[in-house]
C-alpha cells in the first residue's frame, strides 16, 4: 500500500517527510523530499526530524515507570520533590496540562546537566495563568518541571533516564535528544513562511528538553506507539490503561475530546484512538495509536497487552503540514483500521457575523498577545521566539455564542475555539489547546 507521499509533498509544499505504519505484522516506511532546501540532502526512512511535543507522551511515560516503583502517585504534590513549586500543583496536573505553569516560558538556562535544575528555579517565581486543576492549558513549562521530577528521582539527567527508562529497552537505534547526537546521523532542518525559508535557529533550547527535543525516525515512532498496543514495553499495562483514560474534558473539541495521561484522546465511529502532535520551529509531527482496531489478519489490539492495533507515524519540515497530515491519516486509515478520520471543521453556510461583543478585547498570557474584534484575531507571539514569526492575523467565523472557527489568509483548514469562564467567572479564550485570560 502506498500514499502518494510525493504527490502530497508537492501538494502541500512540504519540504522533506517521512511516514511510518504498523500493518501486517510489520513496519512499512517511507520518505520523500529534502531534508534542507539549502542544502539539497533527500530525506530517507532512517532521516531523523524533531517530534516536538509527541515527546510529552515519552516524559509521561518515565513518570509512569517512578509510580510503578512507588516513588510517586498521580496525587503527589510536585512540592514534595521540587520545593519551589506551588504547593497546589500535582503530579496529575501537570500530565494532564491543568497545572497552570506557564505554558510558553521558553526561558534558555543553558546547555549544561543544570538547565532544568535552573529552569524550575525561574518558572517556580511566576504565578500560575490559572489555579491548578482549574482548566485544560497547554503547558510546555508543566512538561520541563516533570522531566526535572524524573532528574530528581533517578539521579541522571532527563537525557540518560530517557534513554536508560525507555529507548534502550524498546531498542530504539534513531531516536536522540541532543544535538551532537542528531547531527551523527541525517537530520532534517526546519522551514518557515511562505517561502519556506530554511531556520535560522535549529532547535529548541535544552530546558524545553522533556516538553519537545526529542529527535527521531517515524519508525522509532511507530515501535513506541506499538508498545501501548501490543506489550512488551517497559510500562505494564496498567500503566498503559491509566494513561488512556479519559482525565480532562476539553473546553473545545481541537485534536480530540479529551486528555488523559499525556496523550490527547478522541472517538473515531465509537473507536477509541490516542494521538498527539508536535511542533517546534519549521518541523512538525504527528503519531496516532489505535489499541482496539484490526489489521487485516490481525486479532484486534487493545490496551490489555494484546496483539494487533493500528499505529502512524508522520514527520515534516515545512510547508502546510496541518493539510499533509489530515491526507495521510484520510489515506491510510481506511484501509488500516476501516475508519475514517473526523473531517475538518469549517463555518456554518450562514453569513459571518462578529463575534459578541461581550468577548471582544484582549487576551494575555506568557509569550502570547491575543486581540479580538469583530471577525478578526490578532495572535502575537511576545516571548523569546517572536523575531521569527511576525504577528498572524485569523478571520474568524462565529459557530455559535461561544465558539467560533478561525484561518489565516493561507491557510487552507480551519482551527476552533471558545469562550468561555473559569468557576469563579473569570473570562477566557480557548485556542491553540490553551487557556488565555481576558485583560481588557
Amino acid at each position: 500500500m502506498t500514499i502518494r507521499l510525493a504527490e502530497l509533498i508537492e501538494e502541500f509544499r512540504v519540504p522533506g517527510a517521512s511516514i511510518a505504519y504498523w500493518h501486517g505484522g510489520e513496519i512499512h516506511r517511507e520518505a520523500g523530499g529534502l531534508l534542507n532546501l539549502d542544502t539539497g540532502v533527500e530525506a530517507t526512512p532512517d532521516s531523523l526530524f524533531q517530534v516536538g511535543s509527541v515527546t510529552k507522551v515519552w516524559t509521561t511515560a518515565q513518570i509512569m515507570l517512578l509510580i510503578e516503583q512507588g516513588r510517586l502517585t498521580l496525587g503527589t504534590p510536585v512540592a514534595e520533590v521540587l520545593p519551589e513549586i506551588d504547593p497546589s500543583v500535582t503530579i496529575e496536573h501537570l500530565l494532564t496540562h491543568t497545572s497552570g505553569l506557564d505554558g510558553d516560558f521558553f526561558h534558555d538556562t543553558g546547555r549544561g546537566d543544570d538547565c532544568l535544575e535552573r529552569y524550575v528555579t525561574a518558572i517556580a517565581r511566576r504565578p500560575l495563568g490559572h489555579p491548578a486543576g482549574a482548566t485544560h492549558s497547554y503547558s510546555n513549562g508543566g512538561f520541563s518541571v516533570a522531566g526535572r521530577v524524573v532528574e530528581v528521582l533517578t539521579g541522571k539527567v532527563w537525557d540518560q533516564a530517557l534513554r536508560d527508562q525507555l529507548v534502550t529497552p524498546l531498542g530504539l537505534t534513531h531516536t536522540w535528544t541532543l544535538p551532537e547526537d542528531v547531527l551523527r546521523f541525517r537530520a532534517a532542518t526546519g522551514h518557515l513562511g511562505a517561502a519556506n525559508e530554511p531556520t535560522p535557529t535549529w532547535g529548541m533550547m535544552r530546558s524545553n528538553s522533556p516538553a519537545g527535543q526529542i529527535c527521531s525516525t517515524a519508525a522509532d515512532l511507530v515501535r513506541f506507539g506499538r508498545s501501548f498496543v501490543a506489550g512488551g514495553g517497559p510500562l505494564s499495562p496498567a500503566s498503559v490503561r491509566s494513561m488512556a483514560e479519559p482525565r480532562v474534558e476539553l473546553p473545545e473539541r481541537v485534536y480530540g475530546s479529551h486528555w488523559g495521561l499525556g496523550w490527547i484522546l478522541d472517538t473515531w465511529d465509537g473507536t477509541p484512538v490516542l494521538l498527539h502532535g508536535g511542533n517546534t520551529i519549521g518541523q512538525a509531527a504527528m503519531l496516532w495509536v489505535l489499541p482496539a482496531t484490526d489489521t487485516p489478519g490481525g486479532t484486534g489490539g487493545r490496551v490489555d497487552g494484546t496483539s494487533g492495533g493500528t499505529v502512524v507515524a508522520a514527520l515534516a519540515n515545512g510547508g502546510d503540514t496541518d493539510g499533509l497530515f489530515h491526507a495521510v491519516a484520510d489515506a491510510l486509515f481506511p484501509e488500516l483500521a476501516g475508519l475514517t478520520p473526523p473531517a475538518p471543521p469549517s463555518p456554518p453556510d450562514a453569513p459571518a457575523r462578529d463575534v459578541p461583543a461581550a468577548h471582544e478585547g484582549v487576551y494575555e498570557r506568557t509569550g502570547a498577545r491575543i486581540t479580538v474584534r469583530g471577525r478578526e484575531l490578532v495572535y502575537e507571539n511576545t516571548g523569546d521566539f517572536s523575531d521569527l514569526e511576525p504577528p498572524m492575523r485569523f478571520e474568524l467565523a462565529p459557530t455559535g455564542e461561544h465558539r467560533f472557527l478561525a484561518r489565516r489568509s493561507a491557510d487552507r483548514l480551519w482551527a476552533p475555539g471558545a469562550f468561555y469562564a473559569l468557576p469563579d467567572g473569570s473570562p477566557y479564550l480557548y485556542f491553540g489547546v490553551r487557556s488565555t485570560p481576558k485583560v481588557s
